[in-house]
């Protein structure tokens, strides 16, 4: 399938009537985090494709829009991926949101151990995807990176050990994650664990992705 990856910035060339032309035809629109509800509306509305998406750490609950300051929870038109598992076309997704925790922020901060309890909470539905259709996973969409990979050493922007481990146990194809802002062209952005591509979609990528076998 080919996939419209979005992350972190409002990128204009895609707010905007050129978003066709410039990512052509896709077949799915996947969000890693730290989008602004209207955004990741504009595109599902232009593509108009499925968008499936997971908050990142600066996420808000509640977000307002329009002349009324109308309150709104969740971007119209997309799912929220979070511990929860999907099949769109060939593909089989998960995910989980959010960073390693660095401040007292109530919500999409997650210590190690939370994030190892949120994996044993997705750990079932992965189960349930082994005996349907012969394999665990093919896509985690994420907001942070694992550890060691593609990460940074400041607290916030630290990836997750426990994404190492889940990447052992339950073999995606892809990981996808943002997180990580990019200024430098030569920085590394797809790499290689075990059976997964991690791959940091900042600001956007268009990925052909395929089903594991």
């Amino acid at each position: 399938m080919r996939v419209l990856a979005v992350s972190d910035k409002v990128e204009p060339v895609l707010y905007s009537p050129a978003v066709k032309q410039r990512v052509g035809a896709v077949d799915l629109i996947l969000s890693c985090g730290d989008l602004p509800f209207y955004y990741i509306e504009y595109l599902v509305s232009t593509v108009n494709r499925p968008c499936y998406y997971v908050f990142g750490n600066h996420g808000r609950e509640i977000e307002y829009q329009g002349g009324n300051w109308s309150q709104k929870h969740e971007p119209m038109g997309a799912v929220n991926l979070h511990l929860e598992t999907r099949r769109e076309g060939a593909l089989l997704l998960a995910g989980l949101e959010g960073s390693m925790r660095y401040n007292l922020a109530p919500k999409y901060q997650y210590t190690e151990r939370e994030m190892w309890f949120n994996v044993l909470r997705l750990a079932p539905k992965l189960a349930m995807n082994r005996v349907r259709y012969g394999r665990w996973l093919d896509v985690l969409l994420a907001h942070s990176p694992p550890r060691g990979i593609h990460d940074q050493p400041d607290r916030a922007h630290q990836g997750f050990e426990s994404f190492l481990i889940f990447m052992r146990w339950f073999k995606p194809r892809y990981l996808l994650h943002g997180h990580i802002h990019l200024y430098r062209q030569n920085t590394t952005t797809q790499t290689r664990y075990e059976e997964t591509e991690v791959i940091n979609v900042y600001p956007f990528r268009v990925l052909d992705l395929e089903p594991g076998g």
